[in-house]
């Protein structure tokens, strides 16, 4: 097979096991610092064998990337455990669909880290996922699950775009296999002293589940992601990355059998329309500077 077809369909595959992890909030149960702390244990193993395979080192190259893995993997150990929450209040499919607000997010305050300016599209897009998050939430109060679900799946999308923005700045000279294996040592370490004692009593179809939440869907995607990057512009993983809330939902659909309502679904549409326009304009913008 040509190896861009073969790429392609890797890329596919990838953004489906990695919309997938949302499903896994409501199969394990367990609290979502729980489901992240297993899913970070078995993630980092996978990660560590993938680079001793590759002939990878460990190390880093400078004392100060140590600060800068420790900022990166604080901030994941946060955005995993609101990403699983999220979904765990407002269902997989709506939290999934808050968390997507990030792309958006990402343009609003890039250029707090870049030299670039807001254009009218950007508020235009950030007008149009605000209209769609609005139509996710049922009712303007906290105390609706929904709603609270989508207000910590923004916030968690907020937190996602701020560790990508630092990781491309500052750390993006090196592998995704080895980046993400230090950055999940982290969420380890952090989430170490707040785990549940009853999680070492989890049942052995828990620990299952959290073995494959944290191999094939957590460290085979981020590793299959660098192998399609060699055959694949960057664009064109942005562009099927913003698949991921669609193939996430359907998931949910299938599998869990939620109904996210008419309503949810024309909200998801917008969201990921403005993600959507947002990555093929930034790419025709980098395209501009180059």
């Amino acid at each position: 097979m040509d190896p861009v077809k073969r790429s392609l369909i890797t890329l596919h595959i990838t953004v489906i096991l990695l919309g997938g992890t949302g499903l896994f909030s409501n199969i394990i149960p367990l609290s979502a610092t729980d489901i992240t702390f297993g899913r970070s244990v078995f993630a980092c193993i996978s990660l560590a064998l993938f680079m001793r395979f590759a002939g990878e080192t460990f190390a880093l190259s400078n004392k100060k990337d140590y600060g800068i893995a420790l900022l990166l993997g604080v901030l994941m150990a946060v955005h995993w455990v609101t990403y699983f929450a999220a979904m765990q209040y407002a269902g997989v499919a709506v939290g999934m669909i808050a968390l997507f607000t990030f792309p958006v997010i990402t343009v609003l305050i890039e250029p707090f880290f870049e030299k670039i300016r807001l254009v009218w599209q950007d508020f235009f897009s950030a007008i149009t996922v605000f209209i769609g998050v609005a139509l996710l939430v049922p009712e303007i109060s906290l105390e609706n699950d929904t709603t609270l679900g989508v207000a910590i799946g923004i916030f968690s999308a907020v937190l996602y775009a701020l560790r990508n923005l630092i990781h491309r700045q500052h750390f993006s000279h090196y592998s995704g296999a080895k980046a993400m294996s230090w950055q999940i040592l982290v969420v380890i370490a952090c989430l170490l002293p707040v785990v549940s004692d009853g999680l070492p009593e989890a049942s052995g179809s828990t620990w299952l589940m959290l073995v494959i939440l944290g191999s094939m869907f957590t460290a085979v995607p981020h590793a299959l992601v660098a192998n399609a990057l060699i055959h694949l512009r960057a664009k064109t993983f942005s562009l099927i990355a913003c698949m991921q809330p669609m193939y996430g939902v359907v998931l949910a659909m299938l599998i869990l059998e939620e109904s996210p309502g008419i309503k949810a679904l024309i909200g998801g549409i917008l969201v990921t329309s403005a993600s959507v326009y947002e990555t093929m304009n930034a790419s025709k913008l980098h395209k501009q500077e180059d």
